[in-house]
């Protein structure tokens, strides 16, 4: 545990870069669906957010949750750090507690007009790749960090569960956005635990009830609790079209025109007689 959290940034990148290695290879091999960006252009867009995005995170927040979880331990501050529980016990509690936190952050970010502008961004790729799971504006990131800079404190989550969470939440994002086709038994067995392509693809659907649904990253348990889970698209994936309705389905926006986005009203489809 030591070495993990002298080495985090070592093993974050480590995982994150093997990980867009591999997935990105999978992806030429056994596509969902047809690719409908030229990878370059995607992939300098979505790595270039990024780059914003962390370089954002440096300079307003130095120590961020990791730093924070540290902060909370050494000054016996938080739920976790008032009570004596076993040390793995907190550790899996606080994995559960991060990962619901996400999902009903992802609610928010959908349902909050406010916070929609900023997620729609997101949801702008018209075709999904493993790079799409990086793809979230600055001003959501720093929120999102926000929030989970102050769960992290009230609930006295350990630094060590901090670092094993983002860990995971980076690397299944990339894997559950990934244009990966699984073979039928292991997608069977997967999404009865984690959030699979196919299962995320459906959020990224035009079709709203599908845009509003799989809110999960990493578990499937939650939207199976709260009945947010959506099995099989309406459309087959070869045929189902992401992206949204009032960015049009023509070309993909500029990494100018995603970050201005949030600050812009965009036409109906009936104002702008899209099919």
């Amino acid at each position: 545990m030591d070495l993990l959290i002298e080495y985090e940034q070592t093993i974050r990148m480590s995982v994150f870069i093997g990980l867009l290695v591999l997935l990105s290879g999978l992806e030429f091999l056994s596509p969902l669906a047809k690719r409908q960006t030229a990878r370059p252009r995607q992939w300098f867009t979505n790595v270039a957010i990024v780059l914003i995005d962390n370089v954002t995170l440096k300079v307003l927040f130095p120590m961020l949750a990791a730093g924070v979880a540290i902060y909370a331990a050494q000054n016996t501050f938080g739920l976790f750090n008032l009570i004596d529980l076993n040390n793995w016990l907190v550790i899996i509690l606080s994995l559960f507690l991060l990962d619901l936190l996400i999902y009903f952050q992802h609610v928010i970010m959908h349902k909050i007009p406010m916070f929609w502008r900023l997620h729609r961004m997101h949801h702008t790729e018209l075709g999904l790749d493993v790079t799409s799971a990086i793809r979230f504006h600055p001003i959501e990131i720093i929120i999102s960090m926000l929030i989970k800079m102050l769960f992290v404190l009230l609930m006295g989550i350990p630094v060590v569960a901090v670092i094993i969470f983002e860990i995971l939440l980076n690397g299944l994002a990339l894997f559950n956005h990934s244009n990966i086709k699984l073979p039928a038994p292991i997608e069977k067995i997967l999404r009865l635990f984690i959030i699979t392509p196919e299962i995320h693809w459906i959020h990224h659907s035009e079709i709203p009830f599908e845009t509003n649904s799989n809110y999960g990253f990493n578990l499937c348990l939650w939207d199976r609790i709260f009945s947010t889970y959506i099995d099989k698209p309406t459309k087959d994936y070869p045929e189902m079209r992401q992206g949204l309705n009032e960015f049009g389905f023509e070309k993909s926006l500029t990494l100018p025109e995603l970050l201005i986005s949030p600050f812009k009203d965009y036409p109906s489809p009936q104002d702008r007689n899209d099919p």
